[in-house]
């Protein structure tokens, strides 16, 4: 039988955060759907009705936070799998810091559009 690998040491906190941002994600996402398939039909989302959901501050740090965490698990994830892979040495490295400014640039362009559809930009 093949042996269990993981880049993730059980218990370190990239192993922690990669669970917690899960569970959240898991709820933040139902919500998420919800809203936009069930109580606002596709159809119905409009650019106008996204600046009066997000003009409301409960809505717009909900979806911040949905931003900042899924930014996070999916680069962590991405660098897992590459740990897993082998990555090693310099190329490990360079992938790092690749995946660290993505993912800022990918979390700081998110803020700027939550900012801006809340109004406050």
């Amino acid at each position: 039988m093949a042996e269990r690998y993981s880049s993730f040491r059980s218990g370190s906190m990239s192993w922690f955060l990669q669970r917690v941002t899960a569970a959240f994600l898991i709820v933040v996402l139902a919500f998420h759907l919800f809203m936009l398939h069930f109580v606002h039909h596709a159809e119905d989302v409009t650019f106008l009705g996204t600046q009066a959901r997000m003009s409301q501050w409960g809505y717009f740090a909900t979806m911040t936070l949905f931003l900042l965490t899924a930014t996070f698990h999916g680069v962590n994830g991405v660098y897992a799998a590459l740990l897993n892979q082998g990555l090693t040495g310099s190329r490990k490295t360079a992938v790092k810091w690749v995946l660290v400014v993505a993912g800022l640039l990918l979390a700081i362009q998110g803020i700027y559009v939550a900012l801006t559809m809340n109004g406050l930009m």
